[in-house]
C-alpha cells in the first residue's frame, strides 16, 4: 500500500514566468538546465530540487521561494 503525504508542493513558476515575460526556453538557458528538467519542474512533476537550482531560478526570475513554491495540504 502506498504512503500518503501530508501535503504536496505546487511550483507556480509559470505564474512568475508570466510576470516576468519570460519564456521556459529563456529560464532553463538563465538557470542552466535542460529544457525537458525545467517542464518538469513547471508541471509539477519533479521529486526533487536542489537548493542551487532553486537559487538560480529566483535570480533569474527576481523572486522569492514564496513566489514560485506553495504548501498545498492533501485532502484525503
Amino acid at each position: 500500500m502506498e504512503e500518503l503525504l501530508p501535503g504536496e508542493i505546487i511550483f507556480n513558476i509559470d505564474v512568475m514566468l508570466a510576470k516576468r515575460k519570460m519564456s521556459v526556453t529563456e529560464l532553463a538557458d538563465k538557470v542552466g538546465i535542460t529544457i525537458a528538467n525545467m517542464s518538469v519542474l513547471k508541471n509539477g512533476k519533479a521529486k526533487a530540487l536542489k537548493i542551487s537550482t532553486l537559487i538560480k531560478i529566483c535570480d533569474a526570475l527576481e523572486c522569492q521561494p514564496g513566489d514560485i513554491l506553495e504548501y498545498r495540504e492533501n485532502m484525503e
